[in-house]
């Protein structure tokens, strides 16, 4: 079991990048009056047809041929239920997957959110060659990174020269501090 769910956002993402998409969207939204905290992922990979997504969510079941049981998945299905919340997996072949994970924010079991700064970063600085958007809500307040406007301002420059990373990692904590205004999730 994952220890904070910024780790079941990298688990899943991780998949995206398997599934070769190269545009991956993450949302974080807190709506601390509908007791609610919401991680949706959506990809423009490969995409799955409903038997995959069956498949995906049973814990014995893996693409990969270095294990044999995939557990990403399932886990972050059951952080989402054991709140109260609830789980989907919406894919086409072709066009892409999303994943909503929905959690009761206030329900005991709920794991943390946890470094979802890192989270993002450590996804674009490894990854260079593929496009995030990253969109951060508590209640009224939301940023965006979108890594094609950051492309487009540093004309090629990659994401994972020191320089880069540093401002990308600042960018991320100094956003993500503002919205949630001291409040931890």
């Amino acid at each position: 079991m994952m220890t904070e769910l910024s780790l079941n956002v990298l688990d899943v993402v991780q998949n995206s990048i398997r599934a070769n998409a190269d545009l991956i969207q993450i949302r974080v939204e807190i709506n601390s009056e509908l007791d609610r905290l919401i991680i949706t992922i959506s990809d423009n990979g490969c995409g799955m047809n409903s038997d995959q997504i069956a498949k995906v969510e049973d814990p014995f079941y893996t693409t990969r041929t270095t294990r044999s049981v995939g557990l990403g998945v399932p886990f972050f299905r059951y952080a989402a239920l054991v709140t109260g919340g609830d789980f989907c997996i919406d894919s086409k072949p072709g066009i892409g997957t999303v994943v909503t994970a929905v959690f009761v924010l206030s329900h005991i079991d709920r794991m943390p959110l946890g470094d979802m700064t890192s989270t993002i970063h450590t996804l674009i600085t490894l990854n260079t060659t593929i496009d995030f958007l990253y969109f951060y809500q508590v209640d009224e307040k939301s940023f965006t990174l979108d890594t094609r406007e950051f492309r487009e301002i540093l004309e090629g420059v990659p994401f994972d020269i020191p320089e880069v990373s540093s401002y990308i990692k600042e960018y991320l904590k100094e956003n993500q501090l503002e919205v949630d205004a001291g409040r931890i999730f």
